[in-house]
């Protein structure tokens, strides 16, 4: 299990509490009790305190992935040189009906500490394999074991797939209202709840409007995909949404690669915030240009996402990079044809999407993102004196230019530390090993 210190300092690293100018302290100190983020400067009062030393170190808040399919964590790669709709057909119609509710659960479980094992403490689990209410709980199940702070969004069953998604009538299963009264009722929880909805490119406006109203109605928010390849940007789907008065600041899209510049506009004006998987929005064939220099340009709240590890990593290092190259991209080749283009993106930037960012996507910008007096104590220490970052002369830089798992020496979540001295705390990962290898082998069997 994680180890816990209700009072703990960790000391002597480089801070980046925040990636706003000024937030980055040399030979730092950050006070943890009971799992809260109680005081960040140097020379801390911390009497009884367990002293973490960190020199060499970078501490930074935990990143924030906005948006993963966890479930399909165990048949890695498998679709990484395929095309956006044969992914669909070989995932969802070929493979999701496959899976049984202890597939979903050692996917999840295998994908939230390999999430926990690259910095990531907080993880939105968009769960699109809803076959049964058993697929459900074995899901939030893996996701509560692991440890990391997570959002389960429920989504929709792979069986009977097209009645769920070709301009389907029905509404969300239900079963979503039992999980909010007896298994997440509780917001402040490590494990909560949102919906993960189809929309109007999946279903018709009357079950997207049904769909929406029970979200607000049970208190959770929404995330839907959207613009996600060019016949679904056809749809408009954000725009029948907005001429349906749909629209809020409670919901946040992902990818929105083919949605218009009317539409993102509609986003900005309603406070809507996006999730990007920039690597996967550039090698996968069919998705359409990331978007990130659009939304960038009208201020639109921007989160990387992991998308699925059945296409790339686990971690969002590799996110960051595609995120900065991705909108350098743009501006450097409109710069060469003289034409208007948005500021380049700096790493702090990039940086921010990674943590605060992703907050703000998922709603808990509130609790997570940042190293600050009453934040939960999310938080991940990097060693910046690994041969690919020594000597680090500007550690945010050094963290979206060239960091990687491997370099994440520790991990703590809400105090508790999932990962110390390079290793994930008291896991059998052979046994975890095992039951992926065993899923693998049983989902991919023709």
């Amino acid at each position: 299990m994680a180890t816990i210190s209700r009072r703990t300092l960790i000391r002597g690293g480089t801070v980046i509490a925040g990636a706003e100018a000024g937030e980055a302290i040399e030979r730092g100190e950050v006070l943890v009790d009971d799992g809260i983020v109680v005081a960040v400067g140097r020379s801390l009062e911390a009497e009884g305190a367990e002293i973490v030393e960190a020199d060499g170190m970078i501490v930074m808040p935990g990143l924030v992935d906005t948006h993963k399919h966890t479930w399909q964590s165990a048949i890695r790669h498998r679709c990484t040189d395929i095309d956006l709709n044969p992914y669909f057909g070989e995932m969802f119609a070929n493979r999701g009906a496959r899976y049984s509710a202890e597939d979903v659960y050692i996917g999840n479980l295998l994908g939230a500490l390999a999430a926990i094992d690259g910095g990531t403490t907080t993880l939105m689990d968009w769960s699109h394999i809803q076959n049964s209410p058993a697929h459900s709980d074995r899901a939030i199940d893996a996701l509560q074991e692991s440890g990391i702070r997570a959002i389960f969004g429920h989504g929709w069953p792979c069986v009977d797939l097209f009645d769920w998604i070709a301009d389907s009538a029905l509404p969300h299963t239900d079963d979503v209202r039992r999980i909010r009264e007896s298994r997440l009722s509780d917001d402040g929880a490590l494990v909560t709840l949102q919906l993960a909805g189809r929309g109007p490119e999946l279903a018709t406006i009357e079950a997207t409007r049904a769909d929406l109203a029970m979200a607000r109605d049970l208190g959770i928010r929404t995330s839907i995909h959207m613009g996600c390849g060019v016949e679904r940007g056809e749809l408009a789907a954000i725009a029948q949404l907005g001429e349906a008065g749909l629209l809020g600041s409670d919901l946040n899209f992902v990818h929105c690669s083919e949605s218009s510049d009317a539409e993102l506009d509609l986003m900005a004006e309603h406070g809507i915030s996006i999730s990007l998987a920039p690597q996967h929005e550039f090698i996968m064939g069919g998705i359409g240009y990331s978007p990130i220099d659009r939304c960038q340009a009208r201020g639109i709240s921007i989160g990387l996402s992991s998308d699925t590890e059945a296409v790339g990593p686990a971690d969002l290092f590799v996110q960051m990079r595609a995120a900065l190259a991705a909108q350098r991209s743009v501006v450097n080749e409109g710069r060469s044809r003289a034409v208007p283009v948005p500021e380049p993106l700096s790493a702090a930037d990039v940086f921010r999407m990674a943590t605060l960012g992703g907050a703000e996507a998922l709603g808990i910008a509130d609790r997570v993102g940042v190293l600050r007096p009453g934040y939960q104590a999310d938080l991940i220490l990097i060693r910046g004196a690994d041969l690919n970052l020594h000597p680090v002369s500007d550690p945010i830089a050094a963290v979206v230019t060239a960091a990687h798992p491997g370099n994440v020496d520790s991990v703590m979540v809400a105090g508790r530390f999932l990962k110390r001295a390079g290793a994930l705390v008291g896991r059998d990962l052979e046994g975890v090993r095992a039951a992926a290898q065993e899923s693998h082998d049983r989902l991919l069997r023709d």
